[in-house]
Formats: C-alpha cells, structure tokens, sequence
C-alpha cells in the first residue's frame, strides 16, 4: 500500500511540475513573441501603407531584394525558412537565432516595395528563431526545445493573425501530417493566447471577416460547397507546383542570388505596368476585404495572383505564402460564388478553407483557423470544403519538408518521426 500511495504521489508530483514549468514558459515565451509579433505587425503595416501613399517604391523593388540578399548573407541565413523550422520541430536541426531578424528586415522590405509575399510564413520562422535563443539561453533540453519550437510558431502566428486558437493547432499540426504531439498542445494554448493578450493590449487588431448570407444546410447548397472544395484542391497543387517548379528553375538558370532577386524583382515591376494595376503586388489583404465587404471579385485574379507569388518565391523575396494562399482562396472561392449563386463573401470564406488545407494538410488547424476568422455558422460548410481539399491534394505543400506520417487514404504509416 506504501509502494502504490508513493507511486501515485510521484506522478502527481511530476504532472503538477510538468504543468507549472509549461505555464512559465509558454507564458514568458508567448509575451516575448507577442511584443516581436506587434512591433513586426506595425513595421509590415508602416511599409505597406508608405507603398500605397507612394506608387513609385515599387520600382525600387529590385534594389529592395538585393538588399535582403546582402542582410541574409552577412548574418550567414541564406536558403533557411520555414522547412528548418519544421524540421527543428522534430529533430535535432537548429534554428538560426539570426534569421530572425533576417527574417524580419526582409519581409517588410518585401512588403514595402511591393512583393507578393505575406507575413505568416515568416511569423513561423521569427517564432522559430525566437524560441531558439530562449531554449539557447535556458540550456533546456532537446525534447522540451521541440515543443517550445512549435510554441514559438504558434505565439508569432497568433500575435500577427489574432487567431490564437487556430494558431496553437496549426504549430502543432504542421508538422508532421497525421499525427499531433498531444505534449504540445497545453504549452502552445498557453504561448498563443500570451501572445494574443500581450499584441492585442499593445494595439494588435484581429483579422477578421464577415460574411453577410450563410446559406441554409441543404442539398443544393451542399454540392456547390462540394464543389468549391474539389476546385480548392486542383488550385493547391498548381500553387504548390508552381511555386516549386519556379524556385528550382531559378536556381537552376540564376545560380547568383543577387542577380536572381533583381530579375525576379524586375518581373514584378513590369507586370503591373503591363497589367495596369498592383493588385497582385504585396499580400492583398486589401482585395480580401473587397470580396467580403462588396462582392467584388474578378475572375482572372487567382491565377495571376500565382504567377505573382511564384516569382516571389522564385526570386528569392521573403514573406510567406499564407496571405496568398487567402488571397488565391477568396479570389476564386468569390469567382464560383458568382457563377453557381452563392454571397462571394460565403464562397471566398468557404474557399479560403479549402485552399489552407490543400497547401497546410492542416484540416483540424484550417478548421479552428475559419471559425475564428469568420463565424461558427459556417463551420460545417468549412469543414466539407477542407476535407475534400486534404484528401484531394495529395502530398502537395507549401512547405517540401514537412513531414507525411499517414496516409491521407488509409491508416497505414508512411514514415516514422524524426
């Protein structure tokens, strides 16, 4: 009886530890990144809105990217994103402590001058980076680093986002598809809604969208939702292949980095002159909030935003692919929307969905993610577009490391963790 009450004593003891050291740290590190993820937000909005006031900083762009180049390369970060973050979230790959701030001057020179970049993936390597110098710091060890890596993603995507439910799945689940480190999930909740509280009192807003008209549930409505989500998949594999297929080709004609940037950049100054227009230039959150407040959408939209941000990535600007992502959802999910009947603002939510899934593999953080950024009311909508986008899309994905663990079509394992 002593033996069983010492036992149970012991793992009340090490739960009760467990629990207070967690809440420390993803408290402490969650504040921290909520004050770096404020003062990126402000930075990236500075930039953005000096572009806008001032129409001819796009044509500095080359010059902006070359200088992006220079900072990777004098701070020894060249060709590491997102992928060493995820694979630093299950094995024993480091993050640079200087790409973020690598990371951080590149993306708002990216915004400032009119790449078509967006700011999440780059949150998830600054949020990386951050909880590097912190485990670095408190000399933690390596198990406790992989979850502080994904706390570190979570803090930074919920403090630039405001989503910080859909932040914490989202780090967690980005991984490794088909399976979630159920270790993680206290400590992430507790870094994203830190960071949450501490950006929001700083003046942090949330991204948010309204929908105006949620269809009734019925059939009719069910295979146009259906459909959307069959199109949402074709689109994240053309977005993942393009991006890809473009990178590898630039790299493979444009070996020097700095020429690269400036051909890339060049591209991206006389596109909208060809065009007429810099819609597609910069995240375009702007568009977003067109779609959702007065239905306006054109149809060609998605596709250019591709080749926009595909010579983005190709031309070594830095950013992220999620504003895009949301970007190339709304424009086509509104497209639809228009064709079969639907609000815009009900079909770009509904899309967006499904193309965040398709390019993530992420269904439970896409899921939490539009609840948040839109309503409740449409979660069963949300949820029909997104699986039939997982399933759908294969092993596309925005990011070539992360890791498979299942099949999306059967139980069976494909690899093990790292």
């Amino acid at each position: 009886m002593k033996e069983k009450t010492k036992d149970l004593l012991q793992k009340i003891k090490s739960y009760l530890f467990a629990f207070i050291c967690w809440l420390i740290l993803g408290s402490v590190l969650g504040s921290l990144c909520g004050v770096i993820g404020y003062a990126f937000a402000e930075a990236i909005e500075f930039g953005t809105g000096m572009r806008q006031e001032h129409g001819w900083l796009l044509y500095l762009l080359p010059v902006a990217g070359m200088l992006s180049v220079l900072i990777y390369k004098l701070l020894r970060v060249s060709d590491i994103g997102t992928n060493r973050v995820l694979e630093s979230a299950r094995s024993k790959n480091k993050v640079p402590i200087l790409l973020g701030p690598a990371v951080f001057a590149g993306t708002v020179l990216s915004h400032t001058f009119g790449a078509s970049a967006g700011r999440e993936g780059a949150a998830l390597q600054l949020g990386g980076s951050i909880s590097s110098l912190f485990c670095k710091t408190l000399k933690l060890d390596e198990k406790s680093k992989h979850i502080l890596t994904m706390c570190g993603m979570a803090a930074l995507f919920s403090a630039l986002f405001g989503t910080p439910l859909g932040a914490a799945v989202f780090a967690i689940e980005v991984i490794s598809v088909g399976y979630i480190c159920s270790a993680a999930i206290f400590p992430c909740l507790i870094s994203s809604v830190s960071a949450y509280l501490v950006a929001h009192s700083l003046g942090a807003h949330a991204e948010r969208f309204t929908i105006t008209s949620i269809p009734q549930l019925n059939l009719n409505t069910l295979w146009k939702v259906a459909l959307i989500g069959v199109a949402g998949a074709l689109v994240s594999m053309l977005f993942c292949k393009a991006l890809h297929l473009s990178e590898h080709l630039a790299k493979k004609y444009l070996k020097n980095e700095f020429l690269r940037i400036l051909a890339g950049g060049s591209l991206l100054v006389l596109l909208p002159i060809i065009l007429r227009t810099t819609d597609y230039n910069g995240g375009g959150i702007n568009i977003i909030n067109n779609i959702f407040e007065k239905g306006e959408v054109k149809y060609e939209a998605f596709l250019l935003k591709i080749l926009f941000t595909a010579i983005t990535v190709a031309a070594g600007y830095k950013g992220g692919e999620i504003v895009p992502t949301m970007f190339i959802g709304a424009t086509l999910g509104g497209s639809l929307a228009h064709l079969l009947g639907l609000n815009p603002g009900f079909g770009a939510a509904v899309e967006i969905a499904a193309l965040f899934c398709g390019v993530t593999n992420c269904p439970l953080g896409t899921l939490v993610l539009c609840v948040e950024l839109f309503t409740g009311e449409g979660i069963l909508f949300f949820a029909i577009s997104s699986s039939i986008s997982f399933i759908l899309s294969g092993k596309a994905s925005l990011y070539s490391k992360q890791n498979f663990i299942f099949s999306k079509l059967n139980d069976e394992t494909l690899e093990t963790s790292e």
